[in-house]
């Protein structure tokens, strides 16, 4: 089989190239963002009245990392909301307790988990939600449609990633790509945007996409391609049905 792009900033063993290695594929790393620190001056004075917020949201494991490396302990009287099993695990791990966890890992079953055990009587309530620099609205814009007061903090930046364009450019060239596989809209964006429009179409065309969940497959779908979504919004599941469906594609 081909090999696959992961378009992690994860270096070569980092958790999905173990995974995609595991299952005998070889793999390709072309990092398209990357995590930085971000000014946190906005999240501190933001965690230093958290007593007075009803809820913390997490997106992200790394929205999490920057809490709790200012917060090692949870909040009395604060719930806590996350999306995806990951960043559920990370919390947990670390003591933190889970009060809201939707079944799929996206920001729209996040608002309908809220929406469905939502009350009048909680019109008003601050949330906390520590976000990427590149976070999209539709949690803050969710929550606030329901009556909450949100409070949104950059805690992390997600940035383009220095790439080797000629490499990447030569694997497209020969078609040598079999899958390509995205962990989040920004990877989607940034990889085109890296590539140029041309060269990312061609991959594309050729070399099979693959998403972590919808809201990253949707990024893909903008750009003119489908995407096969995971089973679920792990990366041991992205790694799973990368193989599955090369193996159907063989």
């Amino acid at each position: 089989m081909r090999p696959v792009v992961v378009t992690r900033a994860e270096g070569s063993e980092g958790p999905l190239s173990r995974e995609l290695r595991g299952l005998g594929l070889t793999v390709l790393s072309w990092p398209a963002v990357n995590i930085a620190r971000a000014d946190c001056s906005a999240l501190e004075a933001a965690l230093s009245q958290v007593h007075t917020f009803g809820w913390i949201v997490f997106a992200s494991r790394h929205a999490v990392a920057a809490v709790l490396e200012r917060l090692p302990a949870p909040p009395e009287g604060v719930r806590i909301g996350a999306v995806g099993q990951a960043t559920a695990q990370v919390l947990r791990q670390r003591g933190w307790p889970v009060h809201l966890l939707p079944e799929e890992a996206n920001a729209a079953a996040l608002i309908a988990a809220f929406a469905a055990q939502w009350s009048p009587q909680q019109s008003g309530v601050r949330v906390l939600y520590p976000a990427s620099s590149r976070a999209l609205p539709t949690i803050a814009t969710g929550l606030r449609q329901l009556g909450a007061s949100v409070t949104q903090v950059e805690a992390y930046r997600t940035q383009a990633a220095p790439l080797d364009i000629e490499e990447c450019r030569a694997w497209i060239a020969r078609g040598g790509v079999g899958a390509v596989t995205f962990a989040s809209p920004s990877a989607v964006s940034e990889l085109a945007h890296a590539l140029g429009e041309a060269d990312f179409q061609r991959l594309l065309a050729d070399a099979a996409a693959v998403a972590i969940g919808r809201s990253t497959a949707a990024e893909v779908n903008a750009r003119g391609h489908s995407a096969v979504v995971a089973d679920s919004a792990t990366l041991h599941d992205l790694a799973i049905t990368t193989f599955r469906l090369l193996q159907t594609r063989a």
